[in-house]
């Protein structure tokens, strides 16, 4: 199966242009405007040739100078006129293309929003920053110039044929007679262009998806001097791109000098014949209206008639990629993995904290449950910890209660309400998380503590990091609370973004706190610090812990040991350590390995 990126698509899609021409819906009387002003615009190119006819035949071999002065002014205002409205038709147009690209872009990415966990899962980020940016770009292309230059170019072709054989019929059929030869260069070159612009793109892709993939893993191409190696790669796929684009290009350099040649031929044949007319018999060419003045603007008119033609053969590409990068739009904007809104959310203040799972089954492929079968209740302000080896499941637990993805079986209960039937905003209002892997935005400490919500104070955020001990760092920063932190906190250390997250989770003042992992990327110094904050913090807060370092939860309410997706063991720590079973031999070997750590 195509690279989704590599799918072209056809030329023109009636069923993707009537989608695309919603978005245009807001604005069609100023659609309507412009394309009134196109038709008008038009039409002044080929009045001018005419004009000249008349200058010629009615002024200049007459030799009524003041007629030709007359005239002379009439072309040059048309010719002003033309610019004055091509200027407003160019603002226009690009108004209209940026206002729909801007309403596109905010559907997307408010769709993205709300698209589950098992989009993301299966979507690499790379391809959809690429819907939101280069496909887009695309569609403003065939607004801005696309639809409106075609129609442009079309009424161009149109007015040309209205004056020619209003000038002279002979003649436009002698211009005719190189058309046929003009549709099979046409048809050759749209078919060959269109197999070299799916060579680019899918050469394209395979250099945008090296390079994401090899510039994200600089690290480990850099720590195992495979440098040279991965040059060798990419240097492999540039060529072939390179080669592509300028195969491509070939199509472009034979098409256009094709264009111009029989451009010449028809106003080789206009000369010859119109000439002969007018040489051989003054009577005939009369009859045949055919005068000097007929031939220099015949001569123009040719020059005219092929311009469009050349211009169509851009628009064909730009209508292409129109195609294509909304075929792969609108199946973004169909995708229907949103999580399931209850029809009648059920009304929540702040939570109790009180949790309970019934029989609950999840798979987050088909039927491969990583959780089977599992069952436990947590009261409110108690703290429940769940330990166990990687994969066993303890990470799916807090997916699942803060409904990033669906169970497929059982029920999931808050306070005694099914989760399905509360608002997911109102159920995440209520609860915190705090992963090991913490992400910062590229924006200042402040906001990544409170993400920008208007309800929590600078003052709250200060007490939060304050609670959590972050202000001692944060107070060494070059501009504190307001320092920038760059692109997922390249300038602070494991630890210290950790102590943000858990500032982060302290401001939302929530009623349920989830710790996954909280600890693990903290030195002891900065662990025992959290571990009284933590100690302060969930008093009257129902908590979850998944730990690593069983030192970390020996005081818990609760402690669930997971294996293979099912719940094997739970108790306290002292009566799992008694009942000798998995919890015990965990203890004893991390036991085994800080003893060894110390000796050592």
């Amino acid at each position: 199966m195509p690279h989704e990126e590599e799918i072209l698509g056809k030329a023109y899609d009636a069923r993707l242009m009537r989608r695309l021409v919603k978005y245009l819906q807001p604005y069609k009387w100023k659609v309507v405007l412009a394309i009134a002003i196109t038709v008008v615009v038009s039409a002044l190119g080929p009045l001018r040739p005419y004009l000249t006819m008349l200058a010629i035949d009615n002024y200049i071999a007459k030799g009524n100078f003041g007629g030709l002065t007359t005239i002379v002014a009439i072309i040059v205002a048309t010719l002003v006129l033309q610019s004055l409205i091509l200027y407003g038709q160019t603002l226009l147009t690009a108004w209209i293309g940026q206002q729909t690209v801007y309403d596109l872009r905010r559907e997307l990415f408010a769709h993205l929003q709300q698209l589950s966990m098992r989009f993301f899962d299966r979507n690499p980020v790379g391809r959809l920053i690429t819907r939101i940016t280069n496909d887009v770009e695309v569609l403003n292309d065939l607004f801005s110039s696309g639809i409106i230059m075609i129609v442009a170019d079309v009424f161009v072709i149109f007015w040309i044929f209205i004056f020619m054989f209003a000038t002279s019929w002979k003649l436009s059929l002698v211009v005719l007679t190189v058309f046929p030869l003009l549709l099979i260069a046409t048809s050759i070159f749209r078919k060959k262009a269109r197999e070299s612009y799916r060579e680019v793109r899918r050469l394209l892709a395979r250099v945008n998806s090296f390079l994401n993939e090899h510039v994200s893993g600089m690290i480990t191409v850099q720590l195992f001097g495979a440098e040279a190696h991965t040059f060798r790669e990419f240097d492999k796929i540039n060529r072939a791109t390179a080669d592509a684009n300028i195969r491509s290009v070939f199509y472009y350099a034979v098409f256009y000098p094709a264009v111009e040649f029989l451009s010449s031929i028809a106003t080789a044949l206009i000369v010859w014949y119109g000439g002969t007319l007018v040489l051989g018999d003054n009577k005939l060419a009369l009859t045949a209206g055919v005068t000097v003045g007929t031939l220099v603007a015949f001569y123009q008119y040719s020059e005219q008639f092929f311009r469009p033609i050349r211009d169509l053969a851009d628009k064909y590409n730009i209508l292409q990629s129109a195609m294509a990068a909304s075929e792969r739009i609108f199946r973004l904007l169909d995708d229907d993995s949103i999580l399931a809104l209850p029809e009648q959310a059920v009304a929540t203040g702040r939570l109790r904290g009180e949790i309970e799972f019934r029989n609950v089954w999840f798979a987050y492929n088909d039927e491969d449950y990583v959780l089977k079968d599992i069952s436990f209740r947590v009261k409110p302000g108690q703290t429940v910890a769940f330990v166990g080896a990687t994969g066993a499941g303890k990470s799916s637990i807090t997916n699942l209660m803060t409904r990033l993805y669906e169970f497929q079986r059982g029920e999931i209960l808050i306070d005694g309400i099914d989760i399905r039937s509360l608002d997911p905003q109102d159920l995440r209002r209520n609860t915190a998380i705090v992963l090991q892997d913490v992400f910062l935005f590229s924006a200042d400490v402040a906001t990544n503590i409170s993400l920008g919500n208007e309800d929590i104070s600078q003052e709250k955020v200060r007490n939060a990091a304050a609670f959590v001990g972050a202000d001692n760092f944060i107070s060494r920063l070059q501009n504190g609370f307001e320092s920038q932190v760059m692109e997922r906190g390249a300038i602070l250390s494991v630890g210290e973004k950790q102590l943000i997250s858990f500032a982060r989770a302290l401001a939302y003042d929530p009623s349920i706190l989830i710790l996954d992992e909280a600890t693990s990327s903290i030195d002891t110094e900065s662990e025992q610090m959290i571990q009284r904050a933590i100690e302060k913090l969930l008093v009257g807060r129902t908590s979850i812990v998944i730990a690593h370092r069983l030192s970390t939860i020996q005081k818990a309410d609760n402690i669930i040991v997971m294996h293979h997706g099912e719940i094997r063991e739970q108790g306290t720590h002292d009566e799992l350590l008694r009942h000798g079973g998995i919890y015990r031999t965990l203890y004893e070997l991390q036991y085994k390995e800080q003893e060894m750590a110390k000796a050592a």
